[in-house]
């Protein structure tokens, strides 16, 4: 919704504006600058990235499109899952969580949280850690040094979408100008022809210059901001596992390993304690 509405506003703004100014907008309509342009951006976009940054574009605008999708409700649910698979763990020992991290699938207790049991890689950070503990691994410092690995090559892996489109922003400003003189150089063709028809060629010629920046700015930087954000969201989602799986690990009980999940999280999305501790008291006794 956001990108809809702020691709509305600009156009809205600068095209809107321009009209205002006495502008003819049919003046801007240069289809042959804009192949130039985009067809340069993405030929550079494909020889710049890798085959899997190339396969995770449509995700990539996917992302774009529906935004971050770790909301408030989403982190109370993580802190309650997390509540009781400690939980269990600890009243029933270890091994009765093998079912459940054995066939994540099929478990009631993940079932319990949608949101969680949804997230393929964050159930698979979960299960992998779980299922250390009941293989007898229990040295905290190398658990949390092997999880920050884990979570850096994640975090490397969105990177390389951010900085892809980011390149985008800082390439097609450029592209820009190849367009624009290009059409000087048509322009130059036409040298002796009237003033009329000289300036309507060199108008057209720097509408490149105009719809380089134009995108860039307008939108393939803000959609690399967009996409950082939603992946900084997602880093806390999974953050909070890790401080949560790090305090279980260390012999917290399950209540205050949920208090270091919670303080894991960025304070527009904490719940309260009290919120928390309304979730939990809420999990139907089959959880």
């Amino acid at each position: 919704m956001k990108l809809i509405v702020g691709t509305i506003i600009v156009f809205v703004c600068v095209l809107g504006s321009y009209a205002a100014m006495g502008g003819h907008l049919e003046v801007l309509w240069q289809p042959f600058e804009f192949v130039i342009i985009l067809g340069a951006a993405i030929g550079a976009f494909i020889i710049g990235n890798p085959g899997p940054v190339l396969k995770g574009v449509p995700k990539m605008f996917g992302t774009l499109f529906k935004g971050s999708k770790y909301k408030q409700d989403c982190y109370v649910e993580l802190l309650a899952m997390q509540f009781a698979l400690y939980k269990l763990a600890k009243t029933k020992g270890i091994t009765a969580i093998e079912p459940h991290i054995e066939n994540p699938h099929e478990s009631t207790l993940f079932n319990a949280f949608p949101t969680f049991a949804g997230d393929h890689h964050a159930v698979e950070f979960v299960c992998d850690y779980m299922r250390m503990l009941t293989m007898g691994a229990d040295n905290v410092h190398e658990i949390e040094a092997l999880m920050d690995e884990e979570l850096e090559t994640h975090h490397q892996e969105q990177e390389r979408l951010v900085s892809a489109m980011q390149s985008l922003a800082d390439g097609t400003p450029a592209l820009g100008i190849v367009a624009a003189v290009l059409g000087v150089i048509k322009t130059m063709g036409a040298i002796s022809e009237p003033p009329e028809v000289l300036g309507h060629l060199i108008g057209g010629a720097l509408v490149g210059t105009f719809f380089g920046v134009f995108v860039a700015y307008g939108f393939f930087a803000p959609m690399a901001a967009s996409l950082k954000s939603t992946f900084e969201a997602e880093s806390k989602y999974f953050l909070s596992l890790k401080a949560g799986l790090l305090a279980h690990i260390s012999g917290q009980p399950p209540v205050m390993s949920v208090e270091f999940a919670r303080k894991a999280l960025f304070s527009e999305v904490r719940p309260t304690f009290s919120e928390v501790e309304a979730a939990t008291a809420a999990l139907p006794a089959t959880v």
